[in-house]
């Protein structure tokens, strides 16, 4: 038979399919359910020292549906080899998540490739950005949307780029040793990464890692209670309140107050609110909330004046998320766009983990309007059926059985999250053999804080954490993940694998 030239062997592997377990759209309630405020990656800015690099490469992909179907499509990806030594370096898998990857971000993982002389490579998740596979982003297409497929991705892409990097540095057979690192739902897939596929990775580090489905996600609106403080809760509850009757008095008006008119239907507006006063307290700018908002309180001004302030001025403007998002109409758009990720995510929430944020029976922040409890207030599965059909449902026991939740038994993860922050109460906070679960306390430290700093949004270079309230705190704890990575790597390389 006639060999192969290094040529022929490199066209081989860019056309390498990622092959994608399928589901038929009867499992569609295993997939995957964040949060609104889980979704908006608005820490990666455009300044070029925000990423390590924003080079594009792509794999060409396929997907099918009973391994007959080998359809392909395209899959962006990045490398970093800045800091790489080839002989010895391990390879840092940075996973991205719910949004368009745009680069390589310039956080805290660029110290940890210095440090371990590593390769930086990411693959952006399937469907998102300009992977994927359709044009029309309609229920029935969106059918290999999952976190399952996307754990596959991830597999084929870690075992076609240690290939593609061997070639490059014209050597054979090698084998780097492998580590995963996520923040948020990528900190999941990188712990389900770990688990499903411990001979692909030395370990992985999961940050703000949501690995429990929840279904009435209560204790998220207590932990806002508890970041905000007596006197910013108590605001935060008296704006509430004024607004609910607003709304039923004179909706139009309040919702152009608060520059989000388009919003017809009420729940998604009281969503909208309540995501406004979370995101605060998630990303590390409490004070940017409750300062002018107890200080209005305290001067007897209109509170719902003040908070529309806030929402406009800092979630609106600086933070910059859009009011569109929260609109059905345009979660109901199939066409695909920059956009797309609004509706993208949704259906990960709608099939798998819901993580539904509901007002407790007692002592809330959020409006009780917006609950999946009471059979005749059922905002988000009326909002599932509504913009995805009938049959879009998360069964998060199926997931919790599928990975373990908190209970995941897995090995050589590293769980880390920040105090203030409300996804770490569907994320491990205990440790257990061979998965330390480190929690960083400050007043503001929220989602991410170990690979990110303070705040959280926007980005700081390099996870500069000067800004935190206690740098101390998140370097005590990037010391831990430090000789937890370096003694799982030595590990791996005594033992002549990539994986442990």
């Amino acid at each position: 038979m006639r060999r192969k030239n290094h040529h022929e062997d490199e066209t081989t592997m860019k056309l390498l399919c990622l092959i994608l377990v399928s589901y038929s759209l009867s499992s569609l309630a295993n997939g995957f359910l964040p949060p609104r405020t889980l979704l908006h990656d608005n820490f990666s800015g455009t300044e070029s020292n925000d990423f390590l690099t924003t080079k594009e490469l792509c794999l060409r992909c396929c997907f099918t549906v009973d391994f007959q179907d080998h359809r392909r499509f395209e899959q962006r990806y990045y490398e970093f080899l800045d800091n790489f030594r080839p002989s010895e370096g391990p390879i840092f898998l940075k996973i991205c998540g719910e949004s368009a990857c745009n680069g390589i971000s310039n956080d805290y993982i660029s110290v940890l490739a210095k440090k371990f002389g590593a390769a930086v490579v990411s693959l952006e998740h399937r469907y998102y950005g300009k992977s994927s596979p359709f044009k029309s982003l309609t229920t029935e297409n969106l059918r290999y949307l999952s976190s399952k497929q996307a754990l596959f991705d991830l597999a084929v892409f870690r075992h076609y780029y240690q290939k593609s990097l061997n070639l490059k540095l014209n050597k054979a057979n090698v084998e780097n040793s492998w580590f995963v690192f996520g923040v948020s739902y990528s900190g999941a897939l990188s712990a389900w990464f770990r688990l499903k596929f411990p001979h692909l990775t030395c370990g992985s580090l999961a940050s703000s890692a949501v690995v429990q489905a929840v279904y009435n996600f209560t204790e998220f609106d207590q932990q806002i209670g508890e970041s905000a403080g007596a006197e910013c809760k108590t605001a935060l509850q008296e704006t509430t309140k004024l607004v609910e009757q607003r709304l039923q008095s004179n909706g139009k008006v309040l919702k152009t107050l608060f520059g989000a008119s388009e919003l017809d239907i009420d729940g998604d507006f009281l969503y909208f609110l309540a995501d406004a006063a979370v995101i605060a307290f998630q990303y590390g700018n409490p004070d940017k909330l409750c300062g002018p908002l107890v200080d209005a309180k305290n001067a007897g001004e209109d509170l719902v004046d003040a908070y529309a302030k806030y929402v406009k001025e800092y979630y609106l403007g600086s933070f910059g998320v859009s009011v569109q998002t929260y609109n059905q109409k345009h979660l109901k758009d199939t066409a695909l766009s920059d956009q797309s990720g609004d509706r993208l995510w949704w259906f990960q929430v709608c099939t798998e983990v819901a993580y539904f944020q509901v007002a407790p029976s007692n002592d809330s922040i959020r409006s009780s309007k917006v609950d999946a409890r009471h059979h005749k207030n059922l905002y988000h599965l009326d909002l599932c059926k509504n913009v995805f059909g009938e049959g879009i449902y998360p069964d998060v026991d199926m997931t919790n059985i599928y990975y373990g939740g908190t209970k995941i038994a897995g090995s050589k993860i590293i769980f880390t999250n920040g105090s203030q922050d409300p996804w770490r109460h569907a994320s491990k906070q205990t440790s257990s053999p061979d998965m330390p679960s480190y929690l960083i306390t400050c007043h503001n430290c929220g989602h991410g804080t170990d690979m990110r700093g303070c705040p959280q949004a926007p980005l700081n270079p390099e996870g500069d954490a000067s800004n935190c309230s206690s740098p101390d705190a998140v370097h005590k704890v990037r010391q831990q993940m430090i000789e937890n990575i370096d003694l799982w790597l030595s590990e791996c390389q005594n033992l002549g694998r990539s994986y442990m």
